[in-house]
Formats: C-alpha cells, sequence, structure tokens
C-alpha cells in the first residue's frame, strides 16, 4: 500500500483555533475517579485490542500522546501490528507489541475492549503486570462487564474516541498537542465508527466533539477519503469475491456471505482488508440482519450488523460469547466455516420470525 502518505503530505493549511462546542453536561460524562487516576499515575499502558481498527488504535495513542503531554511516561501498545490501512496517522509508530519491560508501569488504561481477552496474548505473556496494576477501562460497548479497577463504559459513545475527546478537554490537554497528532487520531476514531458521521450511533454530542476536533485541525475530509474511499486492487477484488456470493431470505431481511482463506489466497489480500465488508452486506434494501461469516482456521468470525430500529445485535452475538453495539457485533465461533453457518442462520431466522424464504 504504497500510495498511503502520512495526513502532512495529503491536507492543506489546518485551523489553528478550536471552536468551543461540548457542553458541561459533556464534560460530567467523564467520571471524576477516571480523571484522578489519571492525573496521579507516572507512567501508563494504554493498550487496545488485537485485531485492531481506528477507533481502538485512535483512543490508545491520543490518551498515550495526552498523557505524555501532562509528563507521564506512556506506552501505547496493540498485540497485533498495526495495519497498513492506518499508516497515514501521525505518531502510529509509537505502538508496541507488548509493554515496554523496561518501565514500571503504576496504571493500565484498557480502551475499546468488550472483555479484558481482546486485549490478546499480551493478557497471558504478561499476566504478572494486570494482576498487580490497576486497570481504569474506557469503553463504549453496550456488552462490557466492567473488569477494570475504575470502569467508563459509555454505550450511548459512538467511539471509544468520543469518549477519549472529552477526557482530555477535562485534563486540559489541547487537542493541538504532540503536533495535532492528538486530534488526528481521535477524528480517525470517530471517521470508523460512525462512517463519517452516516451510522446511527451519531448523536449531537458526537458532532460537538468532532468540531473541537476539525478545529483543532485534524483534517476530517482527507480521513474519511483514506478509510472510506481509498482501497489497493487487491482489497477490491477480495470485496467483489465476497459480495458475488451474497445470499439472502425472509424476503430479503436476512443476508449473509463468507469470506474464506481462499478468498485471500487468491487475492492477495490481508484479513485486514475485509474491513468494510459487512457495511456492503449491511446496505441491503430489505436487510435486518446481516452477516458476514470469515473463515480463520478452523474456527469462524462472525460479523453482525442490523439498522437503526432493527433486532439487537449483540443479543445475536451473545450466543457465543461475543458482544459489541446493538447495531454492529461480532463473535468468535468455535466451529469451521461450514458447521458455523447453518447454526448462525438458524438463530437469526429465529430472531426475525417467519418469512417467506428464498436465496
Amino acid at each position: 500500500m504504497s500510495e498511503l502518505r502520512p495526513l502532512s503530505q495529503v491536507v492543506g493549511p489546518r485551523a489553528t483555533a478550536p471552536p468551543t462546542s461540548l457542553t458541561p453536561a459533556d464534560l460530567r460524562a467523564v467520571p471524576s475517579e477516571v480523571v484522578a487516576r489519571l492525573r496521579t499515575a507516572r507512567c501508563v499502558l494504554t493498550i487496545c485490542h488485537e485485531n485492531p481498527e481506528a477507533d481502538a488504535l485512535g483512543a490508545a495513542l491520543a490518551l498515550a500522546l495526552a498523557l505524555e503531554v501532562r509528563g507521564a511516561r506512556a506506552t501505547p501498545v496493540c498485540a497485533d501490528p498495526v495495519p497498513e490501512l492506518y499508516a497515514f496517522m501521525p505518531a502510529i509508530e509509537r505502538f508496541r507489541t507488548e509493554p515496554d519491560p523496561a518501565l514500571d508501569y503504576d496504571l493500565i488504561a484498557v480502551l475499546d475492549c468488550g472483555e479484558l481477552e481482546r486485549v490478546g496474548p499480551v493478557l497471558a505473556t504478561d499476566a504478572a503486570l494486570f494482576r498487580r496494576v490497576p486497570i481504569v477501562n474506557i469503553d463504549h460497548h453496550k456488552s462490557n462487564p466492567g473488569f477494570g479497577t475504575v470502569n467508563w463504559v459509555d454505550p450511548e459513545a459512538a467511539a471509544t474516541c468520543e469518549m477519549v475527546t472529552l477526557l482530555l478537554q477535562v485534563l486540559g490537554v489541547p487537542f493541538t498537542a504532540a503536533e495535532r497528532a492528538i486530534a488526528d487520531a481521535l477524528m480517525a476514531g470517530l471517521v470508523m465508527d460512525t462512517a463519517t458521521f452516516q451510522h446511527p450511533n451519531t448523536t449531537p454530542r458526537t458532532l460537538r466533539v468532532a468540531a473541537e476536533l476539525v478545529g483543532a485541525g485534524a483534517p476530517l475530509s482527507a480521513i474519511s477519503r483514506l478509510l472510506y474511499r481509498t482501497k489497493p486492487d487487491v482489497q477490491l477484488r477480495l470485496f467483489g469475491r465476497v459480495l458475488a456470493r451474497i445470499e439472502s431470505e425472509l424476503d430479503g431481511r436476512l443476508v449473509w456471505s463468507t469470506l474464506t482463506l481462499e478468498d485471500l489466497a487468491a487475492t492477495g489480500a490481508v484479513p485486514a482488508f475485509s474491513e468494510g465488508i459487512i457495511d456492503l452486506l449491511a446496505q441491503a434494501k430489505a436487510g435486518q440482519i446481516a452477516l458476514l461469516f470469515k473463515e480463520q482456521n478452523g474456527e469462524t468470525r462472525l460479523s453482525i450488523r442490523t439498522p437503526d430500529g432493527g433486532p439487537d445485535a449483540t443479543l445475536l452475538a451473545a450466543r457465543w460469547g461475543g458482544g459489541g453495539h446493538a447495531r454492529a457485533s461480532g463473535a468468535t465461533i468455535r466451529l469451521p466455516l461450514g458447521e458455523a453457518i447453518p447454526v448462525v442462520l438458524a438463530e437469526a431466522r429465529g430472531m426475525l420470525g417467519p418469512g417467506e424464504s428464498a436465496t
């Protein structure tokens, strides 16, 4: 993906004076104990979930940079390497795949993880660290059980980056700090989790948060183009294979497709290139439940989308220990692709009720 360039090379002059869009009620949403923990911490591990996307990466990176602005030490960590799709984000190279063994962390901030296990193998390899150090859990997934020492779970937030933006305002860290890498990281998360403010999770507060970041110089248009309208040829070929085998039933209310390991091999794509396919399936006119089944070495990764007013996607994902949001959820099913599909379809049919079946 050599065509991707840093944002500094693809945007023009940036704004210098942020607006003051956030309301007192917006800022009161930030728990005082979260603020207190972060203000007193001197060495913080900010960690997001494995198989990351822009909201996870943006939240962990922005918080780490902000804590450094305040004089603390911070390490942004993701168990998996950062996908090339996000190479444009300033300071993204700061991510490590494991904690820095030379640092003595006194706080762990877990961001955008519906459950602690979502941080990946680092939870086992650094088990003593996670047992010893207090955890601040910052997340917007409805299914989050509250696994932290301190928990801030806000399912009304469109993105964890929305929450971190409010947090940094309370902490007094300018969004223009770190050469505006903070604003860019937070905007990338907002754009990704709202599809550039098109999803129904976008609220007036989401737009006020976005206004702050745009005012700080975050290039909304450029980030949206890089995340949603810039794809390498191999990714487009992958999309084509998956969309070509779309199936539906129950008068089009249930829509699904599959992504196999053979699809990846045939196109030369990597698993991260599947990002966005489920949202295309969800555009089916009559669709009430859209499913993407992804083959993963003897297991199946399930992505679920439902429209505003449709079934709660978390209820379906929960059948296999997954979770997420009412409109976007996922789960890992401990069955091979061919066995997982009929099991999931049966559950989805039950949620939708009877209808004329057709393919």
